[in-house]
Order: C-alpha cells, then structure tokens, then sequence
C-alpha cells in the first residue's frame, strides 16, 4: 500500500518527506497546473472561432471559465498521473488558503482519481505537525473553491475588457487590474496633493539650559499666552495660517528681536506634569504586518518578504505566511512564554497569556498568525539561518515572544519654563520599567539601542527652579508636502480600505512597478505621468473600478461567496453583462473617449501639454514657429515638474542648449543639456561630421545652474586616466557610471576589476596612489555576490546531473547551471517557477552562445538571442511569463502571432 501525497513546491516536499513514513511518495504540482488561457497558442482548437476565447470566460454559459494546461506543466502532470497509478490512495496537502484550495481542486479535475482521496491541511511543517494534520484530513471545501474561482474569472473580466481599451487610447502595453488600478489611483492622488501643496515657513526659537550640570532642550511654544504657530496650523493647499486658529506666527526679524529681547533675561520653572504612560505589545504577525514591518525595519520590498517567508515556513522554521489572523494556538502562547521565562526572567512575562483576535471581518485564509514553527520555538542564533533568512525570521521571532512580554511602563514628563513673557515647553521620557521592549521596538533592528534611544532624561527640577540658558537661538522651519507612500504605508492603506488581500499585496505592487505606473526610488512609489494618464481616464469613464469604497464591497461578496453568503453567478452577471455592467459600459463610453485628450496628463501652473508617447512622456508647446515637443528627463516625477523646468526643456528645443564657453584647448562650445536620463555636457555641436559629440554626465546631486566651464571641461576629460598599475603594468581610471564614480584597473581579457569612489573623494581630482588604495580594499559584496544561498532549489539537471537553482542578481532573479546563466522574464514568480521552464531558459541561451566567459560573449549571446525571437514572442513573453522557446516561436505560425498579440494581455 502506498500514499501519494501531492504538495506546491519542491522545498516543501523535500521537507514534508522527512516526517512521514517510507509508504508515502511526497511530489510538487509546481503551483497550479491549470489556469485561463495566457496566449491564442493556449486556445483549444475546438473553440477557437469563438468569439469569447480570447477572454478565456464564456459570458453566455453561465461565465464557465476555459481552463488549460499550460505547455511547461504538461510534463509535470503527466509525472503526477504516473505516480497516481501505483498509489492506493491520493492526499491532497496544498496550502490552506483559497490559491491552494484551488490548486487541489484543479489537481482533481485533471488527475481524476479512482482511489480515495484526502485534503490534508497545515499551518507549519514539522514533525507534530504533518503526524496531526494525517488524522484530520477533510474534504475540499467547494465554497472557497467558488470564491477563488470567481476573483480569477473577475481578474479577467476586468484586465482584458479595460486594457484593449487603454492600448487604444493611451499607449500599447499598459494594464488595468481589478485592484491594481485602485492602487495606482492612491499613489496618483498622493502626487497630486504633492503638487497642490503650497509651503508655508514660521519662526520659533530653540533653548539649551542646564541644570545641575545636565543640560535640555526647551522650544518656544507661547508668547504672551499666545500659541506659536506650527506646521500643524498650516492649511496645504494656501501656504497660510488656517482660518479661525488663534497663533502668533513669527517670522526671522520678529523671532531674531524676540531672541534679543530675552537673551539674558532670567528662566524660571512654571510648571511640571508627570504622566505615567502604559504600552501593551502589537500582535503576531499577519501577511500585512509582516511586509509592512520589513520595509521599515529590513528595507525589504513586499515581494521579496514574501518570497522569503515562503523559503522559511517551507524548510520548517515558520507558520504560513499568507495569513490576516493574529491569533496564536494554545501550543504557540506557551512555547513564547517559555521564551520569555529562559531568556528575560519572569518578571518580563505578562500576568495571563495574551491572546489576540482579528479585528478585520474579510480576515481568512490561514488561521493563525505568522510565527516561529513547533512547539518550541527557536532562537534565531539556533536556527543556522544566516543573511536575510536570518533577519527575517529573527523579525518574526521578536514579534511573537514580545506578543507574551509585560506591558511597558513609561513616565512622560513636560516642563514648562518662563523668561519674560515667552514660554518654553521641554519634554522627557522616563522608562520605568521596559517590558516587551526588551526584546521588540516597533520600527528598530536592535531593541537595546533603541531603549536608550527612547529615554529623554530631564534633570530633577521643581516649580521655582532657575535654570541656565547655555544657548538661544532662533529656528526657521518650512512645511513639508505630504510624503509618499512606501510600500510598507501603501500596503497599510490598502488593507485599511478593505481592497484586496493581503497575500497579493506583494504582487500587486510588483506588477505597478515592473508596469511602469511608478517608480521605487529610496524606497518611496513614485507615480509616473503615464499613472496620471491612465488613473484620469478610469476616474472620468470608470469611476467604480478605482474607487476603494466599490472595490472593498466586491472584495466583501467574495468573502461571502467562500462562506455561502452570496451566489457567484448573479454577482458576475450584474458586474459585467447587466445594464450597468462592465461590458455594457466599456461599449458605451470607447467611442467617447478622445486619445489624444486620454494621452495628455493636465497639470495645474504649467501651461505646456504634458503627453504620453511611444517612448515616454514629454512636453507639447505652441509657439511662433509651430509645435514644438520636448522629451520629460526620466528621473523628473510629475510632482516636481515646475514652469521654470518647463520652460528650460522647451527652450533647450527652440533656441538649442545653454552655452557655458569654449573649450579652452579645442576653441568648441560646451553645452549643459537635460536629456531623457538627467543632465549632462556636451562638447560641440551635433553635425554630418560629428553626429555623437563628447557628452558627460553631471554627478549625483548636482544641478544644472552651477555647472561652471572649468567643472564641464573636466568632466568632459572622463575617463580619466590616473595610470598604470604597478603590479600588472594595466591602466587604472576613474570614471562616473550609473552607479556614480569609479576606480577601475582593466586588465583586458583577464578582466576589469572596479571600487566606487566616495565622499570625500572626488572623480575628478582622486590621485593614483588613492585608486590603488581603494583597489586594494577587498571588494563590497553587491548584485549576484551577494546572494550565495539560492532562492529557489529546482533540483539536478537531466543530463549533467549538476544542481539548478535560482539566484537573485543585481538586475533580478535568474537560474544557473554551470557557467549559463539565463535571466527570469519580470512576470515570472520565483515561486512558480519551474525545474522544466529552467531548463528551456538555459537551452535556448547555451544554443545562443551563452556563457559567462566574456562581456564581448555576454553582447553576442543577448543579440543573438534577440535575433532568435520574433517580436510576437517578446511582448507575448512579457504576459505569459516567458512560456515559449524559440522552438515553439519557430512554429508559430504569422496568424497565430497575431492573435496571441491581440489576447496576450494578463493582469492582476
């Protein structure tokens, strides 16, 4: 008698092998085995001539979803139907969500069993576990099959009848997604209160005094019993006071006379409050939590926290991860407070055992939080784990022994002190007693710093007390602009809204990036013009889809499906057939949308078009001598786009560059421009005898207007070259890169060994001797060096019999084997990804010529891959996550191709 059990990925097999008996065989689906049509090549050719094919969703059969096999999962079911004929029993153990529900389900339908099947359930993998989840075993729960069948059908529903729709009109290539476009609309209305938000500048004055040889802060808040105005009694949109707040706002010459006026004067001490303050612990972690606080405290996208949580709960070290519950099981309070016990002392543990419950009403999935796995839980030091593994699971385990710790007990002190008729408020923090503190400070990686950090110690001061005044001084401050959402605060706002769940933030997020509809710049989502484009047409056409109140109640009837609350299918009919439905409204508004009204992005203060092109945005001006076009620089964000830069790029058009001299060797003009990647010199003019002029890029951080000649000539002498290197007789340069400035020793074919240059060095003046002192520092680990433990085990090649894995490198994810290299496409998921698909990437690069022996081999084999692909199967690759090889291209047929462009579109 034998036992096929049938889990997602590879890892977890690996893992779940250990803790069950020789009898039972433990295979990978690899993710689902099923889905929706990605391509017309997917299309059955029995319903090809339909007209509802290409949608994948027969809305005139009770929207009966097409699902196929995509091709890189054939040879894995035909494995898993192979192992099926030799077991006498069949258990389903997919994760416990409505995506592994749905897996299991699929895995039914095409395995079709005649043996007795279980559905197995878990939330972490250990030994206990896996043994009690065997005696429990349930059927498929259908209601969360219906539920996750119906947000797929709706995905698409939505993503291929709107995104036809913004090809049309905006530009080919973009997206519209169920939830994705809500949150692109967050973002574009974040940048559009930036670019309405008027600053607005006020005067305080800052003391040091001292008391008893310890010396405080104390800031002005009040004179004559009158308020000093803040930031906080600003109105953004006027720059001003806002109406009926009753403050004193000073300006320098008021502040600097006030200064004067009590600049020797006596301080005495008024008053003192004391207020005892108590902090209870967060909860565990949930899918939301976790992603928030890792982009706090880790400066880990959403993505990448999840794809590493996957790793940590399939080897065992977590629950899962896809969870909205903060609740713990009687097994997790107690192996948190035995931690607690061990490591801070019973004094540190809470009175009773805390237990949490969740607050959200759509809360599902998983049905405990996100903590360490077993029935006792190990330290992070005892886990082996290292890196980023190390650090997040380290998070997760601070989290959920904090979750049993004593509440903080603090003391919050105010101190109000007097000179003349000018009052001055200081603030302190005592820590009396740090409870859960000690092992977790929301926002911090190190708990015992930030204590120290957390306390404001004020001297022993009574009513009375006259305090010295070390220093006065007056203090100018400007309002800030509202900030922009990280992914951490764009996750929080989505959850807080109700849209979406918290196990696709991550890829949602993803996909607005790799999309184009914003950028992640120092960690913050910066919208882009195209947002602002595509975001205004949804909001004048479709103001439902992109708003979060609509968005949250759909998300409310799939809970309600999954619990047999609400019907799936008169709830599809009315969102896209009924008279008001999707369908129906699409229909009705395309003949009345403009596209060239679509493609112009309006901006308040700039009198310039702003316009979406082929190639990107850019301005669109009427003059005296016609239309005149100037490209937007890429790095330049729709909330920075002023009249002065404006006018800059336009002028830069009619009247060609700023000219700052001549060269003082060459006699040539040199210019400051602002092209498509920032600002830059040119030397000389573009001509029939030089079409490519010597340009250099301005350093990081420097502005155009105070680029002088002499700075302009020396970076126009970049590279430069500062020598020969003593040991290899090779030249040795300093240069500025997209990374910034460099030292490089290039040995030709041996190689090019490179440091980057930092402050205070500079590019332009670093000598030879300081080169060879930065070379000969060991080099910082960066890009595919710094990821030595694989994301992702694939297993051993056919052939050579060599492990294949995927790494993460500097410009993503790619797989290995041997010396080949070969790159995932932007919507190919680590986790799905395949041992078969790894295998068709590294097939099609080593025929291309791949390797790593060269940067000349790296250019040969990109172009010849290139040349091997048809432009069909690039963009087809860019939405159905790189399916096709270049065989299968070759047997494409120029009519298939051209189908597979039209319905290609996939969209979260």
């Amino acid at each position: 008698m034998s036992t096929l059990v049938i889990v997602e990925s590879p890892t977890k097999a690996r893992t779940i092998r250990n803790f069950l008996p020789s009898t039972y065989r433990v295979e990978a689906s690899m993710g689902h085995v099923r889905d929706l049509p990605s391509s017309a090549e997917e299309i059955p050719e029995a319903v090809k001539g339909e007209k509802w094919a290409q949608l994948g969703v027969n809305v005139e059969a009770d929207f009966e979803p097409l699902y196929v096999i995509p091709k890189d999962k054939k040879k894995i079911v035909k494995e898993l139907k192979d192992a099926l004929k030799d077991a006498t029993e069949l258990i389903l153990a997919t994760d416990e969500d409505r995506e592994g529900e749905s897996i299991s389900w699929h895995l039914l339908q095409i395995l079709k069993p005649k043996v007795p099947i279980k559905r197995m359930v878990f939330h972490e993998i250990t030994r206990e576990a896996i043994r009690d989840a065997l005696t429990h075993c349930r059927d498929i729960d259908n209601r969360v099959v219906q539920a996750q069948e119906t947000r797929r059908i709706l995905d698409r529903l939505v993503g291929y009848t709107l995104s036809p729709l913004l090809w049309k009109k905006i530009a080919w290539g973009l997206s519209a997604g169920r939830v994705q476009s809500v949150a692109v609309r967050l973002l574009v209305r974040r940048e559009r209160e930036r670019r309405a938000f008027r600053q607005g500048s006020y005067w305080d004055l800052k003391a040091l005094l001292e008391k008893g040889k310890i010396s405080f802060d104390a800031k002005l808040v009040t004179v004559g019993n009158v308020k000093v105005a803040n930031g906080s009694d600003f109105d953004e949109n006027t720059g001003q006071i806002i109406s009926g707040r009753r403050v004193l706002l000073l300006n320098e010459e008021q502040a600097r006379a006030l200064l004067s006026r009590i600049q020797n004067k006596p301080w005495t001490v008024g008053n003192i409050e004391e207020r005892p303050v108590t902090r209870k612990p967060s909860p565990p972690f949930t899918t939301s939590t976790l992603q928030q606080e890792a982009n706090r405290k880790l400066r880990l996208g959403a993505r990448e926290t999840m794809r590493i949580a996957q790793g940590l709960y399939e080897r065992g070290f977590i629950t899962y991860m896809r969870t909205d519950s903060v609740h713990l099981s009687e097994q997790a309070i107690e192996a948190a407070r035995s931690c607690v016990q061990e490591l801070y002392g019973s004094e540190y543990l809470s009175p009773q055992p805390r237990k949490y419950t969740t607050k959200s009403k759509g809360a599902q999935e998983a049905h405990e939080a996100i903590r360490p796995a077993g029935s006792t839980f190990r330290t992070p030091q005892q886990t082996g784990l290292d890196g980023i593994d190390f650090r997040l699971y380290d998070l997760i385990w601070k989290r959920t022994v904090a979750s049993q710790m004593a509440d903080s007990r603090q003391t919050h002190v105010t101190v109000l002190t007097q000179v003349e008729d000018a009052g001055f408020r200081s603030s302190g923090k005592r820590i009396d007693f740090p409870g859960f503190l000690r092992a977790y400070v929301e926002g911090s990686d190190d708990p015992n710093a930030a204590l120290e950090d957390q306390e404001v110690i004020l001297p022993a001061l009574k009513v009375g007390d006259k305090p010295n005044c070390k220093d006065l001084e007056a203090v100018g401050h400007e309002t800030q602009p509202p900030a922009r959402y990280t992914e951490a605060s764009l996750v929080k706002m989505l959850e807080s809204e109700g849209v979406g769940r918290p196990s696709t933030y991550a890829s949602i997020i993803g996909t607005i990036v790799d999309r184009g509809y914003a950028k992640l710049i120092a960690n913050a989502l910066i919208p882009t013009f195209t947002a602002f484009a595509v975001t205004t047409l949804l909001e004048t056409h479709f103001p439902d889809l992109v708003d979060t109140g609509f968005t949250s109640r759909m998300e409310q009837t799939l809970d309600e499906i999954a619990t047999g609350e609400a019907k799936w299918l008169p709830y599809l009919q009315k969102f896209y057939t009924g008279e008001t439905g999707l369908a129906t409204q699409v229909k009705e508004q395309e003949s009345q949308i403009d596209a060239k009204v679509a493609r112009t992005v309006v901006l308040e203060n700039i009198t310039a078009k702003v316009c979406i092109g082929k190639f990107g945005a850019y301005l669109e001006s009427e003059s005296e001598e016609g239309l005149v076009k100037a490209s937007i620089p890429q790095d330049l964000t729709p909330a920075d786009l002023d009249p002065e830069q404006v006018e800059f790029l336009l002028k830069q058009k009619t009247e060609g560059p700023e000219k700052l001299g001549l060269h003082p060797e060459t006699g040539e003009p040199i210019y400051v421009l602002i092209g498509s990647y920032g600002p830059y010199v040119q030397l000389g003019d573009v001509s029939e005898t030089n079409k490519k002029p010597k340009r250099a890029s301005l350093p990081k951080g420097t502005d155009k207007d105070s680029v002088t000649l002499d700075m302009a000539v020396s970076l126009l002498t970049l590279p430069r070259l500062l020598g020969t290197h003593p040991e290899t007789g090779a030249k040795v340069q300093a240069n500025l890169g997209m990374y910034g400035p460099y030292v490089v020793h290039d040995q030709g074919k041996v190689g090019k060994d490179y440091r980057s240059i930092k402050p205070p060095d500079d590019v332009l003046t670093i000598t030879l001797d300081r080169a060879l002192e930065l070379l000969s520092q060991p080099k910082a680990a960066r890009g595919r060096s710094k990821s030595a433990t694989p994301l992702k085990e694939l297993g051993a090649h056919p052939e050579s019999g060599e492990l294949i894995n995927v790494y993460d490198g500097r410009y993503g994810p790619y797989v290995k084997h041997g010396d080949i290299n070969a790159s995932l496409s932007k919507d190919e998921s680590v986790e799905n990804f395949t041992l078969q698909r790894a295998l068709e990437l590294l097939a099609t690069k080593e025929a291309a010529g791949g390797g790593k022996s060269s940067s000349k081999s790296k250019k040969s084999t990109k172009t010849a891959a290139a040349k091997s692909e048809t432009a069909t199967e690039k963009t087809a690759a860019k939405k159905t996550t790189a399916k096709k090889t270049t065989t299968a291209a070759k047997k494409t047929t120029t009519k298939k191709a051209a189908t597979a462009t039209a319905t290609k579109k996939k969209t979260t």
